[in-house]
């Protein structure tokens, strides 16, 4: 009598690690009097502590986030208390408060 065979695990096709759909994306902002600059935007629920920038010497403020594709509202936060349209970049759109937002618009990784 023959043996039945033993069962053989499928072959699965091998995948390759899974492309991150992020990209690095720098904010700056120049104050030199400024004791601390944070970004808060739709990115982080607009929370003013969540993204703080760190200074060089010369006041020039930054901070490099990994965001998914999409368009993302934001807005400077100077001291805690002063929030600041980023003045690099003339892609803004009305809010409810009668002032404006920034706009940063993050194309699909390639």
């Amino acid at each position: 009598m023959k043996k039945p065979s033993p069962l053989k695990k499928p072959v699965l096709p091998r995948t390759s690690p899974r492309r991150s759909l992020k990209r690095s994306v720098t904010f700056e902002y120049f104050d030199p009097s400024a004791t601390t600059v944070t970004v808060a935007g739709t990115f982080n629920q607009w929370n003013p502590e969540a993204r703080p920038l760190k200074p060089d010497t010369g006041g020039l403020w930054k901070v490099t986030l990994r965001l998914e594709s999409g368009i993302y509202q934001y807005k400077f936060v100077i001291n805690g208390q002063r929030w600041e349209e980023d003045p690099l970049n003339l892609d803004r759109i009305a809010n409810e408060h009668g002032t404006f937002n920034s706009v940063r618009t993050i194309d699909p990784a390639r």
